[in-house]
């Protein structure tokens, strides 16, 4: 066989590698980052077909230029770190200049994390308002065996992160829907956020919420400063539901009167349905096994197609 030429190794090496499956992740990105690979793939080969390098430079450069980008992964400096309750913490990024992200609601980016050599992608929800300038912020869980929580768990101040989006997100629009039903588990309230925010920023805007947060303990609610602010408009209620507390007694009493214990099941589904004002349009967000459990109550309480689903 014949030794391949140091021309063909150099080519070789700047072969875009194959994605592998942990990579994705799995939100139905567009373009997805098997896309992109794609892309870049047919990129290299007429690059190396002209044996002309410089055709692959156009994707090098763009990662400094620090716009968010669906293609390619942008570099963001953490600016703060906050736990918020064990396992849950809020980080703060910092954006050049007094830029956006510009973000429509319920928007999510993919994070790009390396743990023991394995690059893994997560997306996930930010929390601050879309036209936030100067920083956008992030509620992040992290699990004990999850990769991407390991990787989380090291960031501190100034670090460098890399990020790529923003994709999906509800089209919302103010006034649209009578009445928004929100069913939020644990960092399902992320994509919530900016919603109930930009519906309380709007004084035109006179859409009813009803959001509904599960969280296993009262000292497990996240945000609760924000949440009480925003339970202070005319249109928004809040309801909270904590699976392992026994008893509202020791809660303090502004939380008592819209505080349920046990688990959202299907018969609190149809007291909070015929609570609402109007016959409203519903949002999920939570783990599959939430998502399936309330698509399942909902249709018990008359509620079928209008639903979205983050």
């Amino acid at each position: 066989l014949q030794a391949m030429s140091g021309n063909e190794q150099e080519w070789l090496a700047l072969r875009p590698q194959e994605p592998s499956p942990s990579q994705c992740c799995g939100s139905g990105c567009k373009p997805c980052i098997y896309d992109v690979y794609e892309k870049e793939l047919a990129q290299w080969e007429r690059a190396r077909a002209k044996q002309d390098k410089s055709l692959l430079l156009g994707k090098k450069e763009q990662v400094h230029n620090s716009e968010l980008n669906p293609d390619t992964f942008t570099a963001f400096s953490v600016s703060s770190v906050e736990q918020l309750t064990e396992d849950t913490y809020q980080y703060k990024f910092e954006l050049p200049g007094n830029s956006s992200l510009r973000l429509s609601l319920g928007q999510h980016i993919v994070l790009r994390g390396l743990v023991n050599g394995l690059e893994v992608q997560r997306a996930y929800t930010p929390i601050s308002p879309g036209n936030a300038e100067g920083y956008f912020e992030v509620l992040i869980k992290c699990y004990e065996a999850g990769l991407m929580s390991q990787y989380i768990k090291t960031w501190k101040k100034g670090d460098v992160v890399f990020w790529r989006g923003p994709f999906g997100g509800f089209p919302y629009q103010p006034n649209k829907h009578g009445e928004l039903l929100m069913l939020a588990s644990g960092t399902g309230l992320a994509p919530m956020l900016p919603i109930l925010q930009s519906i309380a920023d709007d004084e035109e805007d006179e859409t009813f919420v009803t959001l509904v947060g599960c969280f296993p303990t009262f000292d497990r609610i996240y945000l609760k400063p924000l949440l009480q602010d925003l339970a202070r408009y005319w249109n928004i209620r809040i309801f909270y539901v904590l699976s392992q507390e026994t008893s509202l007694g020791k809660l303090p009493w502004s939380y008592q009167e819209n505080t349920y214990t046990g688990r959202l099941n299907e018969d609190l589904i149809k007291t909070i349905v015929n609570s609402c004002r109007r016959r409203p349009f519903v949002l999920i967000c939570g783990s599959s096994a939430f998502s399936d459990d309330m698509s399942r109550y909902l249709k018990a309480a008359g509620i079928e197609d209008s639903c979205f689903v983050f």
